[in-house]
């Protein structure tokens, strides 16, 4: 078997999947801590930390750390969401020590420079004001506020200029020492690695990280949903709606998936050959579900002329709702192969790979195998699919948001009620 688990004393979990044809290796840290866990005077906090973490450590200056990994040809970069952090390196096989020395050293000794800091401020606040010229961050902004409200989990990860402003080296000291935690923490690696030489090289390096796991974050609550339109000079009307989802370990989660695959998860799917094909109404129409530790967050996103908008929302509520009745084998053999595909196209990349590895552990707790995965893919049936889209459907009122101009957006928001209103004789 490849895949390999250790778990130091301090809590820390190491994982690894050897791929002996590779030349190269895609490693990283993965936090499970994310914009969810920040309280209100931290907002953006997670996400300027990860931005810090290259400016200079006790060792190593910025221009130290990223000359380090390129003259080696590797790559260094990181990412913050909602619910984890993560810090990764490419690099060739024989760097793989190097890349675990940097990726331990700007974790664990990071000098917070005050310069440093405010430049990185800087750049976060021209971030939040590139993210207020683009339409889509604008409008899932406001539905996650929508389906979230008054919590972590509704807010940009951005934070504000207000909240950036706050933010000195011993608030982002503190926060570091409160979330990063051995017992929170994995380093998975992919690729052309040994598991032995990780073991022993995150051994020596990730010592800083001590004490019982962090404190657990704000358990989610899905809104009471409702409509909001947001008035801005567009060529475009932009619509999005939010359903609440199943969490990373329900298991109905794969029969769900399967589901808004076929909804809206492809050129096949239902929503893009009636609203796109047939009826010209869009250039792009999407689902999607994203699972927490405790909740998920189904969605749509499409774009469309201010005009057609209300024909588009009345087309896109009937789709949706006669999707649970109408299922088709055919629709959920097809699903599911591209699930499968995705899966296993994705074990030929080292990087999603590792990705996946550290996901698993912080959901599961373990690595789930290949065959496991592709197990739960293959027991969906017709019956758990309809099953898990109506209670999609009437696990939460819709949330509804649409960014643009025009008298039309407020219908189009209006037929989205229909979603929490199923016709008569339906879900016998």
């Amino acid at each position: 078997m490849s895949v390999k688990v250790t778990t130091l004393d301090s809590g820390l979990t190491i994982v690894t999947d050897t791929m002996p044809h590779l030349e190269t290796a895609a490693l990283g840290v993965w936090s499970g801590v994310g914009g969810r866990d920040e309280k209100p005077d931290e907002h953006g906090i997670s996400h300027l930390l990860e931005h810090m973490a290259f400016k200079g450590t006790a060792r190593r200056s910025a221009m130290q750390i990223a000359e380090e990994i390129e003259a080696v040809g590797g790559d260094l970069n990181a990412a913050t969401s909602t619910e984890t952090t993560a810090y990764y390196a490419r690099v060739l096989k024989a760097d793989v020590s190097l890349a675990l020395d940097v990726l331990s050293d700007i974790l664990t000794s990071p000098t917070f420079d005050a310069d440093e800091l405010e430049r990185e401020k800087s750049v976060i606040e021209q971030e939040i004001g590139a993210a207020q010229d683009t339409p889509d961050d604008v409008v899932f902004e406001h539905l996650s506020e929508l389906a979230y409200p008054d919590q972590a989990m509704g807010r940009s990860l951005l934070g504000t200029p207000e909240t950036l402003r706050g933010f000195d080296r011993n608030k982002l000291r503190g926060y570091l020492t409160a979330h990063y935690r051995a017992p929170d923490m994995v380093v998975a690696a992919a690729g052309a690695v040994d598991h032995d030489r990780v073991v022993e090289d995150v051994g020596r390096h990730f010592t800083g990280f001590i004490g019982p796991a962090g404190p657990k974050p704000q358990r989610a609550a899905f809104g009471a949903g409702g409509t909001r339109v947001v008035r801005r000079d567009l060529e475009q009307a932009h619509l999005t709606l939010a359903l609440e989802g199943l969490s990373q370990t329900d298991p109905a989660l794969f029969s769900l998936n399967v589901f808004v695959n076929l909804l809206g998860g492809g050129m096949s799917s239902r929503l893009f050959q009636e609203v796109r094909e047939k009826r010209g109404l869009c250039y792009t129409i999407s689902t999607f579900h994203m699972p927490y530790s405790d909740t998920g967050f189904f969605g749509l996103y499409t774009g469309t002329d201010p005009n057609d908008a209300p024909e588009m929302m009345e087309v896109i509520v009937d789709e949706i709702n006669n999707a649970v009745e109408t299922l088709k084998e055919a629709e959920i053999a097809r699903a599911k192969a591209q699930m499968k595909a995705g899966l296993l196209m994705a074990l030929e990349s080292c990087s999603s790979r590792a990705e996946q590895l550290a996901r698993h552990v912080l959901a599961y707790g373990r690595p789930l195998t290949v065959e496991e995965l592709i197990r739960r893919i293959e027991a969906v049936d017709l019956a758990s699919t309809r099953d898990a889209g109506r209670a999609l459907l009437t696990r939460s009122r819709p949330a509804v948001v649409a960014l643009g101009t025009g008298r039309g957006l407020d219908s189009a928001v209006a037929f989205a009620e229909g979603l929490s209103r199923p016709k008569a004789g339906t879900y016998h």
